[in-house]
């Protein structure tokens, strides 16, 4: 079973969320943002890795007109998804399922946020590439996922799970973390992901969002 499969890891996401990630609301401030600039009050949007529906409910308030696509594997994070967005559930269809299985669109934007780290580099170009072929010409793709300098990765890491701990995690488990991160996270450096998006065919890659071990980029379909 999967972690996300998980009832009571679904119960607990959002905390630990924002106990893990710095600045995560802003984070979804400014993916909403960047998303803005490419695309009209009426746009549909595209959010890989939507389980759990934090993002999705961000973008919903500061646009009352957009709709949305959201695609996850797990069926208990999009019921969670559903229950987070709320009033807003009704602009939103969920896909339970990988980027291959989504609709084709073509979509106005796109994001895929604290997802891309879980999939090694070839899965990781692939669902990329698939995200490209799903956008309109000129639209943007947001992404933020832990993004690590490969020679420095036991300390970038043990400094994420400082701040967790600050957070409130339980020490133990912020302990536990490091060598589970650091052996099972298929993580890259910074250098690759944004050529991956590069190779993905996506041009004007900015880095936007930089918090420890996480790193966040836009990125254009040409």
């Amino acid at each position: 079973m999967s972690h996300f499969d998980d009832p009571d890891a679904v119960t607990r996401y959002a905390a630990g969320a924002l106990r893990m990630v710095p600045g995560l609301h802003d984070l979804h401030k400014m993916a909403h943002i960047l998303l803005a600039e490419g695309a009209d009050p009426d746009a549909h949007i595209l959010v890989l890795g939507a389980g759990g529906g934090m993002e999705l409910a961000a973008f919903a308030t500061a646009e009352p007109g957009w709709r949305f696509t959201g695609v996850d594997p797990s069926a208990p994070m999009l019921d969670l998804a559903t229950r987070t967005l709320g009033p807003h559930a009704d602009r939103a269809t969920l896909h339970q399922g990988y980027i291959d299985t989504a609709p084709q669109g073509p979509f106005d934007g796109a994001a895929c946020l604290l997802t891309l780290h879980f999939l090694p580099t070839e899965d990781r170009l692939q669902t990329l590439r698939a995200l490209h072929t799903r956008l309109k010409r000129g639209a943007r793709l947001v992404t933020a996922h832990h993004s690590i300098p490969q020679d420095q990765k036991t300390l970038w890491l043990t400094r994420f799970a400082a701040f967790a701990q600050s957070n409130g995690l339980d020490p133990v488990q912020a302990a536990q973390m490091i060598p589970t991160l650091a052996t099972r996270l298929p993580t890259l450096s910074p250098t690759e992901d944004a050529a991956l998006l590069a190779e993905a065919g996506f041009t004007d890659i900015q880095l936007f969002y930089a918090a420890f071990t996480f790193r966040g980029w836009t990125a254009t379909r040409p």
